[in-house]
């Protein structure tokens, strides 16, 4: 069975930091990219970064320089480092993999992240 569990949302003011992380099990074998994604209200999901399983990274130009991605494999987890937040990151953050053999999407129930000015 495939479970993506997010943590590590909150409330934080602008300026602050907050790390998420993404425990993924069931599909370490057939994966190659892991994602975040969020989504503010009334908005669409949007793609913020991608790190490949040779721990090759892009990045959302909204969020260039301030987030990190970064993955280990050896504890199928995922990270994701947010510094210098603002408001405009507030949304809700979804950790996502997809199967490179079934091509099936697999989502995380996300976490919230909330920036206050």
């Amino acid at each position: 069975q495939v479970q993506l569990v997010e943590s590590g949302g909150g409330l934080v003011q602008a300026g602050g930091s907050l790390r998420l992380s993404c425990a993924v099990s069931g599909i370490m074998f057939s994966i190659n990219a892991m994602d975040w994604y969020r989504q503010a209200p009334g908005k669409q999901r949007e793609l913020v970064a991608t790190i490949t399983r040779s721990s090759s990274t892009s990045y959302a130009d909204s969020v260039k320089d301030r987030f990190t991605l970064s993955r280990d494999n050896a504890k199928n987890m995922v990270y994701l480092q947010m510094n210098s937040l603002n408001p405009e990151d507030t949304a809700v953050y979804y950790c996502h993999v997809r199967s490179t053999i079934t091509r099936i999407d697999y989502w995380g129930q996300g976490t919230q992240v909330t920036v206050s000015s």
